[in-house]
């Protein structure tokens, strides 16, 4: 099956809101398996082992197939599980996150309890770096200066970012490609230098575009 585009945590953040003066602290990090999940949340949970509660959720792998969530002590449905919906309305992959609860001596309800687990993990992702990983191909393109410019304007149309850009007697760039991507840019690129560019394929990997910057993984 074709690898489509996955939105993954590249960095981890923390993120805190109080409603009626209890306090819910969310920690997000990036997981590969349950198990890595299960450790994180165990460390949390010596964190803040003072806390009323440790609710928890959690996505693995590239089609979000292990799922799982914990109220832990809060009513049924209240924080686990909307907490993972969250997690899964923004498609993310690979992560896990724990919201500690300091109880503060008044009772929300269930639709409170609900909106302010959601907010917690909410302020916790805008605190965290999140990035499309997809599959790519590296491509070098060996053109004349004629064919330069032709060629940077159709890599910033397809908002392809170049790695390399050699200069010598021609030009050499080197672009990681979405494979989506790879054929009509090879067309396009042959049709506007009539032909005169040449192409050299690298291996096939994933990546996310991060500050500019191509990142392999």
């Amino acid at each position: 099956m074709e690898k489509r585009p996955v939105k993954i945590l590249y960095q981890g953040g923390s993120g805190e809101i109080v409603e009626k003066k209890s306090r819910f602290i969310a920690n997000l990090e990036i997981i590969e398996t349950e198990e890595e999940a299960l450790a994180f949340i165990a460390r949390m949970k010596k964190q803040y082992w003072d806390a009323r509660h440790n609710c928890y959720a959690f996505v693995a792998g590239d089609n979000q197939e292990v799922q799982r969530c914990s109220d832990d002590g809060e009513p049924s449905g209240t924080a686990g599980r909307p907490m993972l919906d969250v997690l899964l309305q923004e498609e993310l992959h690979n992560l896990v996150v724990v919201v500690t609860r300091y109880f503060g001596g008044t009772l929300l309800g269930t639709g409170g309890l609900v909106r302010a687990y959601q907010q917690a993990v909410q302020e916790g992702l805008k605190n965290s770096i999140i990035i499309e990983k997809q599959p790519g191909r590296t491509l070098k393109i060996d053109t004349d200066y004629n064919g330069i410019g032709k060629i940077q304007y159709l890599l910033a149309q397809q908002e392809i970012t170049a790695m390399n850009t050699v200069y010598t007697d021609k030009v050499e760039i080197e672009v990681m490609v979405p494979l989506e991507k790879l054929e009509k840019l090879q067309e396009e690129i042959t049709e506007r230098t009539n032909g005169t560019a040449g192409f050299w394929l690298g291996e096939v990997v994933d990546f996310a575009c991060i500050d500019g910057k191509i990142k392999k993984f």
